[in-house]
C-alpha cells in the first residue's frame, strides 16, 4: 500500500464530506479513493470513517488521526519545498476566494506586483460572494469580513472597514439633504443591502458620541451586491449606507456627496483564513504577507481617520493607475462570521 497516497485520500475525503468529492479533488476515480481508505484502515486495524448513503462522518479515532495526518502532510509539503528552489521562488497552484468587489477593486489590480515577485505561482482566484467551506473545496485561503469564532482554521487580521451614508444630488435636490440619520425614516427611500445567505435586510446603523442611531426606513430597491449599491446611488435611486472606501472617489468627483458629518459605524475587521494543515505551505504564506502588505498600503482600509468630518480626516486620494485602487468586499456588510483560530 502507499500509505503516502492512503493519508492524503483519507485527509480529502474528511475535508470535501463525500468520497466523490474527494476523489473529483484528487484527479482519482472513485473506487481508487475508496479503495485507498480501505487499505488504511485495514494496516490500522482501526475504522476511520462511518459510511451512509448520504454522508461520510470520521469516527474518534479517524478525528485523532486526521488531526495529524493533516499536520504530518503540511510538514512533508513544506520539507519537499525546502528542498527545492521554492523556498527561494515559490511554486505550484494556489487556490484563494475573495469577495467580487474586493478582487476586482483591489487584489486583481494589484496582481502584477505580485506576479514580479512569485512568477512560479499559479493562482485560481474563487471571485464571488457566495459562502464556501474551505476544507470540503480544497480552498488553500480566503479573505473575508466578520468575526472570528471556529477554532479550526487560523486567521490574520490584515484590515477593518467602515460604512458610511452618501446619495447622488440628483436625489437630494430631489428630496432634500436629511441632517440627523433619524431623519432616514421621514420621506427617504433608502437602497437597502439583503443577505445573500438568508435574504435577511440590513438596517442603517450609524454612531457618534455615544449615540447609536438603527433605522429600518423605507426602500425601493434592496441589492446583494455593493457594486449594485453604488451604480443605484449613482443613478439617484436613494441613500446609500456602504463601505467608505468604495464610494470615496465618487465623492471626491461630486458624484455622489456624503452625508451626517462625524457619524460612522463600528469598525469591521478583515481577516485571511486558511486551514491549519496548510499553514506551513510556502506559497501559501507568501501569499498572506504580500495581502497583508497590499491591505496595509489603504488608507481607507485601515483608518477611520479619511471618514468625512472625522478628526484628522485628509482629502480624498487620487486613483492613480500605477497603485491599487480602493474597492469593497461585495458583502461584507452580510459578512458570515468566519470561525478561525485568530493570528496576530
Amino acid at each position: 500500500m502507499d500509505k503516502f497516497s492512503a493519508m492524503q485520500a483519507f485527509v480529502r475525503v474528511v475535508e470535501a464530506g463525500t468520497f466523490t468529492k474527494a476523489a473529483d479533488s484528487m484527479g482519482m476515480p472513485k473506487p481508487t479513493v475508496t479503495r485507498l481508505i480501505q487499505t488504511l484502515e485495514q494496516s490500522l486495524d482501526t475504522k476511520l470513517l462511518n459510511r451512509t448513503t448520504r454522508k461520510v462522518t470520521v469516527t474518534a479515532d479517524g478525528a485523532a488521526y486526521y488531526e495529524r495526518a493533516g499536520r504530518l502532510l503540511g510538514e512533508m509539503e513544506e520539507l519537499e519545498s525546502s528542498m527545492s528552489r521554492a523556498k527561494a521562488s515559490p511554486r505550484g497552484r494556489l487556490k484563494v476566494d475573495i469577495p467580487s468587489s474586493l478582487g476586482m477593486a483591489v487584489v486583481i489590480p494589484a496582481l502584477p506586483d505580485f506576479y514580479a515577485r512569485y512568477p512560479d505561482i499559479q493562482l485560481e482566484l474563487g471571485v464571488s460572494d457566495r459562502p464556501i467551506d474551505i476544507l470540503a473545496e480544497n480552498v488553500d485561503c480566503v479573505i473575508r469580513g466578520g468575526e472570528i469564532t471556529d477554532q479550526s482554521l487560523v486567521a490574520r487580521r490584515i484590515g477593518e472597514f467602515y460604512l458610511m451614508s452618501c446619495a447622488s444630488p440628483a436625489y437630494l435636490k430631489r428630496h432634500g439633504t436629511p441632517e440627523h440619520p433619524k431623519q432616514l425614516g421621514d420621506g427617504h427611500r433608502l437602497i437597502r443591502y439583503f443577505s445573500p445567505r438568508d435574504g435577511k435586510l440590513y438596517n442603517v446603523t450609524l454612531h457618534k458620541d455615544g449615540e447609536i442611531v438603527e433605522v429600518d426606513g423605507y426602500h425601493q430597491l434592496s441589492v446583494n451586491d455593493s457594486n449594485a449599491g453604488v451604480a443605484a446611488a449613482l443613478a439617484g435611486l436613494g441613500i446609500l449606507q456602504t463601505l467608505t472606501f468604495l464610494v470615496q472617489h465618487h465623492i471626491s468627483s461630486g458624484a455622489l456627496e456624503p452625508l451626517f458629518n462625524g457619524w460612522c459605524t463600528e469598525a469591521k475587521p478583515i481577516h485571511v483564513v486558511y486551514p491549519p494543515n496548510r499553514h506551513l505551505s510556502n506559497k501559501v504564506r507568501v501569499f498572506v504577507d504580500w495581502i497583508a502588505e497590499l491591505f496595509a498600503k489603504h488608507d481607507l482600509i485601515q483608518r477611520k481617520s479619511s471618514l468625512p468630518g472625522s478628526p484628522g480626516a485628509r482629502p480624498a486620494l487620487s486613483r492613480s493607475p500605477a497603485s491599487p485602487t480602493a474597492g469593497v468586499t461585495a458583502n461584507l456588510h452580510a459578512a458570515a462570521p468566519v470561525r478561525a483560530k485568530v493570528k496576530a
